[in-house]
């Protein structure tokens, strides 16, 4: 009786189109890694999924606290334009928090396993979709709260927005999984750049409020070139659905809250980010294909 057996050969520089259809073909695996995720995040608690609303809620009332009680920002309903950006905010931060530390996390599987390693990532971000969605229960309950109406017609830049998001925070989620695996220090520097990064997109105060003119002005036009700022104003956009309003500090300033452009405007900005995105994946995927022959012996 003859026994034959098969080997997985890993070449070491894989081109990205044969690692997407790798990681497609082993969709079964991504789609039961993030069910592993939801249930290791709430196993043995008894408000479960719930945390995942309340965590937003509780951000939105301190906010809505400090800019409309003790520290006025002037944006009528702040609790509606704050919320909008923080959903989508919070979806890119545990997704990249998530995913830079998910091959470390997993080292005992990815000595012994074979499979391609980018799915490790890519699952910490789909469990962030998830919470992501469940946090949507939370602002849907106060825009009939606030009788909030939104844009319905450009309600199409929502899913263009959210694509564009999962692609750029898949692409440096899958960079950064595998510079942690040889610089553990990242995780942790991730934590201080996305606090830096927080206030430098546009979720607590309108764009409109940064300066234009001098030094600072400079600095802010990096700003605005911030791709979560692209991605989160479309939200703002169809959500908040107010351009200019009158302040509610003074009652006599017109303030703009939102840019006063076509939907042009914003796909087009839309458009730059995912184009920026793309390029970041080819890239992220061929360092990561570079990187992970040693991943065993670092890990």
């Amino acid at each position: 009786m003859s026994t034959e057996s098969f080997t997985k050969v890993v070449k070491p520089r894989s081109s990205v189109r044969s690692r997407v259809m790798e990681i497609w073909r082993y969709r079964e695996l991504l789609i039961g890694m993030v069910r592993k995720e939801l249930k290791v995040k709430y196993k043995n608690s008894v408000l479960g999924f719930f945390w995942t609303m309340l965590n937003p809620a509780l951000y939105i009332v301190i906010f809505w606290l400090v800019f409309t009680r003790f520290i006025p920002n002037g944006i009528p309903e702040f609790v509606i334009f704050f919320a909008s950006g923080l959903l989508v905010w919070n979806l890119f931060v545990n997704s990249l928090n998530g995913a830079t530390s998910s091959v470390v996390a997993n080292a005992g599987i990815v000595k012994k396993v074979y499979f391609p390693r980018e799915i490790l990532p890519l699952s910490s971000v789909g469990a962030s979709i998830v919470h992501y969605f469940l946090q949507v229960i939370v602002l849907v309950l106060m825009l009939f709260a606030f009788q909030h109406n939104i844009d319905w017609k450009l309600i199409w830049l929502l899913p263009l927005s959210l694509i564009t998001l999962i692609i750029f925070v898949s692409s440096l989620g899958i960079l950064l999984s595998a510079v942690n695996v040889y610089a553990r220090d990242m995780q942790h520097l991730l934590e201080l750049i996305l606090l830096a990064w927080f206030w430098i997109t546009p979720v607590v105060y309108y764009r409109r409020v940064m300066p234009t003119e001098g030094f600072v002005g400079i600095i802010a036009s990096f700003i605005r070139a911030n791709p979560m700022s692209a991605i989160i104003l479309p939200f703002q956009r169809v959500i908040y659905n107010n351009i200019t309003v009158i302040s509610t500090v003074d009652n006599k300033s017109i303030i703009q809250i939102l840019p006063d452009e076509s939907a042009l405007w914003y796909l087009r900005n839309l458009g730059i980010t995912l184009g920026v995105s793309l390029v970041l994946f080819y890239f992220a995927m061929r360092f990561f294909d570079s990187a992970q022959g040693n991943f065993a012996e670092e890990l």
